[in-house]
């Protein structure tokens, strides 16, 4: 569970210490990148708070959302069509949905420890 988030916050940080900047060519690769990789780090922060955790699905599953929305930006723009907006799409309500998921996992259990705190 902590791998995911230090690795955020290292590259948060090598991110806002260096003057690194991105190409505007390849904006819409980065933008699908990052909203891929966030997804699949909520999804494991889902998984983790649901104890159904795998590493091997956590790691499988973000270097294949990365391919996949990138392959969709790729082709989109070879055929000049907006397909990357697809993976903005899809990438976004699941980043949503697991956000909620979360938001609902931790109230429960805040409810549950407030009120077992009150009993005693």
């Amino acid at each position: 569970m902590w791998l995911p988030i230090l690795g955020l916050f290292i590259g948060l940080f090598i991110g806002f210490m260096t003057d690194f900047q991105i190409p505007d060519e390849y904006a819409n690769y980065l933008s699908i990148a990052i909203l891929a990789a966030l997804d699949t780090l909520f999804g494991g922060i889902r998984a983790h708070l649901q104890d159904v955790y795998s590493e091997k699905i956590f790691v499988s599953g973000f270097f294949f959302n990365i391919m996949l929305a990138a392959g969709l930006a790729f082709l989109g723009v070879h055929l000049g069509v907006d397909l990357y907006l697809a993976a903005v799409f899809a990438f976004g309500v699941r980043l949503f949905q697991n956000i909620a998921v979360i938001r609902r996992i931790l109230l429960a259990r805040w409810t549950s420890k407030n009120e077992n705190l009150e009993k005693n």
